[in-house]
């Protein structure tokens, strides 16, 4: 395999968009989205089915809540935010199968789909109720 194939192929290994990640939830696919954003900002504004779960919280302790037969995706604000890299890494380093959400809430939102929280924004539901 070229060394360009093994590149992207490690890309969408990693990440996931926005359409891709709503469609894995339209769907009921074993994901689970999660802010690892501050729970002030968390609050602020989210992704409707996001979990918080602070990126400076995560250690050996706290990641033995998570159901390991999932795949957790991690968003932060944008692309000028890299939490979700941070918390990506601490996740793969625990053993949790993780990608990162490309472009974070910002091309969550740019992608029409609506957020929770005092800030909300109507969009594209995620039909989670």
């Amino acid at each position: 395999m070229s060394t360009h194939v093994k590149h992207y192929e490690d890309k969408l290994a990693y990440e996931i968009d926005s359409w891709d990640a709503h469609q894995a939830i339209l769907n009921n696919e074993k994901i689970i989205i999660l802010d690892v954003r501050s729970p002030e900002a968390y609050a602020n504004e989210h992704i409707p089915v996001a979990q918080n779960f602070h990126h400076k919280t995560m250690n050996e302790e706290t990641v033995k809540q998570l159901d390991l037969s999932y795949i957790y995706v991690t968003y932060c604000d944008g692309i000028g935010c890299n939490g979700s890299t941070k918390g990506a890494y601490k996740l793969a380093k625990l053993g949790v199968t993780v990608k990162e959400l490309i472009g974070g809430l910002d091309w969550w939102k740019r992608d029409g789909y609506a957020t929770e929280g005092t800030f909300a924004k109507a969009g594209i539901s995620c039909n989670c109720d």
